[in-house]
């Protein structure tokens, strides 16, 4: 089954999302925890990747790192490199030179209408398969 760009990072969001929701205790969480919830959500319902949800994706992923270490190591790599920014900080050099030749190869197949499995050449470029 090939898996779409968008579809890959959404179904990252939502585990993300369940995790998180699950880590907090919903009867005790903070503000800053509803606001995480929220952004996570946010991103979680979008249907497009825009602007503004790239930058909710850094300010969630850096709040992510910041404020909740139990939290960080859950959060897919993927995901940084998807929000750049402030994320990508957060990345070794290596890592972030295997997501560049990987969106090489999907900006290739789209300049050719070619179909493009994601996740299946996400596995290949980071020897999962």
């Amino acid at each position: 089954m090939s898996t779409s760009y968008f579809q890959f990072h959404q179904t990252l969001l939502q585990n993300l999302y369940q995790f998180t929701d699950q880590t907090l205790d919903a009867s005790h969480r903070t503000e800053e925890d509803q606001e995480l919830m929220a952004q996570l959500k946010l991103l979680c319902d979008s249907e497009v990747i825009d602007e503004d949800f790239i930058a909710t994706g850094q300010r969630a992923l850096c709040k992510i790192v910041a404020a909740y270490p139990h939290i960080a190591p859950q959060t897919p790599r993927d995901l940084f490199w998807l929000f750049g920014g402030d994320c990508l900080h957060y990345m070794p050099d290596e890592e972030i030179a295997k997501y560049q030749s990987l969106d090489e190869l999907r900006f290739d197949a789209e300049q050719n209408n070619t179909d493009f499995d994601y996740e299946g050449e996400r596995g290949k470029a980071f020897g999962l398969h």
